[in-house]
């Protein structure tokens, strides 16, 4: 039995992933911001507390929360999506939920969670997205969305280094029919989580410091471009 932490579990992909790793017969440790998602988690079996990764004052207190553990897979699923493009100024308020949820929250995660995942020479996956490729842009869709992602990967990548007993990876889930990803996307949400889990699983075979791709697809492909 794994013991896994899902930060971000209300709904869509956090909330599969949580279902998927109970199912399997794992400890599940899930987060969400609302008191009533908390208690939806904690009746499908998880461990399960408040916190809101946008709110620095919420997420300070995570590594005390995580005291003793030894944590064989961390998700970071949290993230909100911004439709705005290049031809209209973001406001401040725009920048600040999207990069704050998405990279300052991921940023404060990372010392307060990946020691524990260093306890069980585990992986500490952060959900990013094709979105985040600057090379193969082509549409300023989503102008901030696209920023922040970008920014988490440099995130994941640049932090390796200080915790060498643990895998970093930022995995994208693909096109997900969630409320992000609308209606008409490619994958189903347990698809995309299936797929996410099974490359998981093939990345923790290899030490560490053999899992060189560190922005992945869902089904384990590196990305070509960053």
């Amino acid at each position: 039995m794994s013991t896994v932490l899902v930060i971000g579990a209300s709904r869509g992909i956090g909330l599969e992933f949580v279902q998927q790793y109970l199912d399997a017969g794992d400890r599940v440790i899930a987060t969400a911001r609302q008191a009533a998602d908390v208690a939806q988690l904690q009746a499908l079996g998880a461990q399960s507390f408040r916190l809101d990764v946008s709110d620095s004052a919420s997420i300070s207190g995570l590594s005390w929360r995580l005291d003793g553990e030894k944590i064989d897979i961390a998700l970071y699923v949290a993230g909100v999506f911004s439709t705005d493009g290049a031809t209209t100024p973001p406001t401040q308020e725009a920048f600040d939920r999207v990069m704050h949820t998405n990279v300052l929250g991921a940023m404060q995660a990372i010392p307060q969670v990946a020691p524990w995942v260093e306890e069980a020479q585990g992986t500490f996956a952060f959900v990013t997205s094709a979105m985040g490729q600057i090379g193969t842009t082509d549409s300023s869709r989503g102008w901030v969305y696209r920023v922040s992602k970008a920014a988490l990967n440099m995130a994941v990548v640049a932090a390796q280094p200080d915790y060498p007993r643990a895998r970093l990876l930022a995995i994208s889930p693909g096109w997900v029919q969630t409320d992000m990803g609308g209606e008409g996307a490619t994958l189903t949400v347990q698809a995309s989580v299936s797929a996410m889990r099974a490359t998981l699983a093939r990345a923790k075979t290899l030490p560490a410091s053999g899992v060189t791709d560190k922005f992945i697809n869902y089904d384990g492909m590196p990305f070509s471009s960053w």
